[in-house]
């Protein structure tokens, strides 16, 4: 397994397997404490594991936590999906960038998305199952939605949004959720 920077997005990672395959199929590490703790990681950190599945054109997000945020590690463990990070951290050297990934079962590779940031994801085949790691317990009250199609971030969905949830749908843009953030 090797980590590779996201130049994009200062101290994100992506973590790539070396999967072995034969007739049966593949085996990979798909989390290898020693490779997380050389780019100065805590492999110790991550607290809850989640997975979620989606079917074609389901979009999650854009998500990011208030207060301490939440780091976390997301994987697309079956199917693809279009995966996106925003710095949203005032003092990050790449506030605002944005950076796009296509994460897939076939090779399993890992984000490593630093706290501050938020995320969304979009699934591209009929079944996309996305694998999360998170550094703190999940609290809903300290939870941030951002809108997907906010034209400040110009996002390219490579699919029209066939689903997504109530608050995903009713998200404030990106400059609504910056205002709040400042009062």
């Amino acid at each position: 397994m090797k980590a590779t920077e996201v130049p994009e997005i200062a101290g994100a990672y992506l973590f790539e397997p070396t999967p072995y395959a034969d007739e049966r199929g593949f085996f990979c590490r798909t989390f290898d404490a020693d490779v997380v703790r050389s780019v100065g990681l805590d492999p110790h950190a991550f607290v809850q594991d989640s997975v979620s599945r989606s079917v074609r054109g389901v979009l999650r997000g854009l998500h990011l936590r208030s207060g301490a945020g939440e780091a976390k590690l997301v994987r697309c463990s079956y199917g693809r999906i279009f995966d996106v990070v925003v710095d949203l951290r005032p003092d990050s050297p790449t506030y605002r960038n944005r950076a796009f990934f296509e994460l897939s079962g076939e090779t399993q590779t890992t984000l490593y998305i630093p706290a501050g940031c938020a995320h969304g994801f979009q699934a591209l085949t009929e079944t996309a199952d996305t694998s999360y790691r998170i550094d703190r317990p999940h609290d809903p009250a300290e939870d941030v939605t951002i809108a997907f199609d906010d034209p400040e971030l110009a996002i390219p969905w490579p699919l029209p949004a066939t689903s997504m949830s109530q608050r995903d749908r009713e998200a404030p843009s990106l400059a609504d959720v910056l205002k709040q953030k400042e009062s």
